[in-house]
């Protein structure tokens, strides 16, 4: 009988020198009433609750094999506008931010003084072709004297070397009405690619110079796009080996879109180590046509090296430690639990493979390990979609 629960029987027994039948007999029912009680407090102190646990099924699938790091996001091409002419800036075309695309007008700059300067050029070219004409007439009519002995040598020698020197001031001057041509263009600036605006650095007004600093804006290209990111140098013999074989799949996800990752491949892999760090460089290139990657923004990026087919895996919940190693809790099908060793890989998206120690199809326990003990009862909570198999053996 258990000392917590005591039994006290009274009874009223005769004076010393005998027994009635009667006082024995109350004693026997007394003393088999205090061993029932007894019996029935060690009973339920024995009995283990029925522990609530959720619950997931092993299971067999290809697993991909995975590196992850953290890259920063680049454009794909950048462009600073600067002005080829030095010219007042007199309208700008584009708001700071805005997407352009390539051909876009951007920037007009003061046209008047290069207008001037073409009609310069065009007019000095008409009067140096009127001169060469002269000059090629005057020539031949001396070639002509020549051979009929009336001029001399010397002198229609002359007059052919004045032809050819007015012919060669033409052509510097159509080279001048080209050149002034081009800088009537560089009066009107346009984008040269697809891409997004940063801040206008020059407004309206202003005087721009050919080349100057600032530039007048800066264009980012970021469709597609880069994202830069770096791994440890032990992982550069798999990078080069299953590049060679195919395309390496990359992935990149900003900070603020975990969920929402942006696909693409692996488009460069740097030509040194560095020492510095112990990692190689690479770049990825992504389509980016929501344009959730940034530029300068970091990203978390995952590259897939290879697959794993047929692979074990169990939810990364169900592993827990003991001094012996890695352990999970496997449903039996009469409801118990037994504590099972396991042998772990990789974990990819919250499954980690196991690599001996379950198979497919059987039971583990994801959340109330805590509570748990080899051969414990266990009750799968609702909703589980393990549940009903697990709870067959669950009275």
């Amino acid at each position: 009988m258990s000392p917590q629960n005591p039994i006290s029987v009274a009874v009223d027994l005769p004076a010393r020198g005998g027994k009635t039948p009667a006082a024995t007999a109350l004693l026997a029912a007394a003393v088999l009433l205090a061993t029932a009680a007894c019996s029935r407090s060690t009973t339920a102190s024995l009995t283990a609750p029925t522990v609530p646990v959720s619950v997931a099924t092993v299971e067999q699938k290809t697993v991909p094999v995975e590196v992850r790091g953290i890259g920063t996001v680049e454009a794909y091409s950048t462009v600073s506008i600067k002005a080829q002419v030095a010219a007042e800036l007199t309208a700008v075309h584009f708001q700071e931010g805005q997407d352009v695309r390539a051909g876009d007008l951007l920037f007009s700059l003061d046209r008047r003084p290069f207008e001037a300067a073409l009609r310069q050029a065009e007019a000095n070219l008409a009067r140096d072709i009127a001169q060469a004409e002269q000059a090629h007439a005057q020539a031949r009519r001396y070639v002509q004297l020549r051979e009929e002995g009336v001029a001399a040598e010397a002198q229609t020698e002359q007059f052919e070397a004045e032809a050819r020197a007015l012919d060669a001031t033409v052509q510097a001057d159509r080279a001048a009405v080209e050149r002034a041509r081009l800088n009537l263009e560089y009066c009107t600036i346009r984008s040269p690619l697809d891409g997004r605006t940063g801040r206008l650095m020059v407004h309206v007004g202003n005087l721009v110079k050919a080349s100057d600093d600032p530039a007048l804006v800066v264009i980012n290209q970021v469709n597609p796009i880069y994202a830069s990111f770096a791994l440890p140098e032990q992982y550069l013999a798999d990078v080069k080996k299953y590049m060679a074989a195919g395309t390496l799949k990359v992935e990149a996800a900003g900070r603020d879109q975990p969920g929402r990752p942006e696909r693409g491949r692996v488009s460069f892999v740097d030509n040194t180590v560095d020492t510095a760090t112990g990692t190689i460089r690479l770049k990825g290139v992504f389509p980016n046509a929501e344009k959730r990657l940034w530029p300068g923004q970091f990203v978390d990026v995952v590259l897939t090296l290879t697959e794993t087919p047929n692979a074990i895996v169990v939810p990364a919940p169900a592993l827990q430690e003991s001094q012996a190693g890695e352990f999970v809790y496997v449903v039996k099908t009469d409801g118990t639990v037994e504590s099972r060793p396991v042998e772990t890989g990789q974990t990819v998206a919250g499954l980690t493979i196991v690599k001996q120690g379950l198979r497919a199809g059987e039971i583990v326990v994801t959340d109330g390990q805590l509570r748990l003990i080899p051969g414990a009862k266990v009750k799968i909570v609702e909703g589980n979609p393990a549940a009903p198999a697990a709870n067959a053996g669950t009275p």
